[in-house]
């Protein structure tokens, strides 16, 4: 019987918040025989939810999909992540959140040991400060509120994937309304190509995004 020669199709499931940096780092590697399908990034603001959410979108793909991979870190899931993903067979890129990949292991407990009460952006939470911080934690109604929030906080720290002005102007004002120290650390896409690199095989089908 004649070997198929077709490319495996790959579903990639990730959270929300890296969707911008995961296609970026597909098209730049010639994944095209990948197809992302992304979870809300606000279910990071209810972390529990998150491994329920992920195995549903594992289970609806089976039929369709020959491998299934996790674009999520642990998240604040406590392990529960990983139980979901050991029970479905299914691997995730390493690491305990998405400013571990991105500066990588020791360059992350660096930062947190310099200064261990340290709120970090990343590009998409700069962008998205407003929806997700300040209206998703209720501050817009209840300003009081920052304090019982990021009391415990000195610093604001911007893990930069672009290079990009605006972005670093609107965290910088990030860390202004929080009361917050700012500082800035280009990280570029970290070890989040590092771990995509796994889903390397030839293609003719076009990438594809939901």
């Amino acid at each position: 019987m004649p070997v198929s020669s077709a490319p495996r199709r790959t579903l990639l499931i990730a959270c929300g918040a890296l969707a911008h940096e995961v296609v970026a780092v597909l098209r730049a590697s010639g994944f095209e025989h990948v197809k992302v399908r992304c979870l809300p990034a606000e279910l990071h603001n209810r972390p529990q939810r998150i491994p329920g959410a992920v195995r549903k979108k594992i289970r609806a793909a089976r039929s369709e999909f020959d491998r299934i991979f996790v674009a999520y870190a642990d998240c604040g899931t406590a392990g529960r992540l990983d139980a979901v993903l050991e029970e479905e067979g299914v691997e995730r890129i390493p690491g305990a959140h998405c400013y571990e990949f991105y500066t990588g292991s020791e360059r992350f407990a660096a930062l947190a040991d310099q200064e261990p009460g340290t709120f970090y952006l990343t590009d998409f939470l700069t962008r998205h400060f407003e929806r997700l911080i300040i209206e998703g934690l209720g501050l817009a109604a209840h300003p009081e509120l920052r304090d019982a929030y990021f009391g415990n906080y000195r610093r604001l720290v911007y893990l930069a994937q672009r290079d990009d002005p605006a972005l670093l102007a609107r965290a910088r004002a990030a860390a202004e309304r929080l009361g917050l120290e700012f500082a800035y650390q280009a990280t570029g896409y970290g070890g989040l190509g590092v771990a995509i690199e796994q889903l390397r095989q030839p293609s003719r089908a076009p990438l594809e995004t939901i």
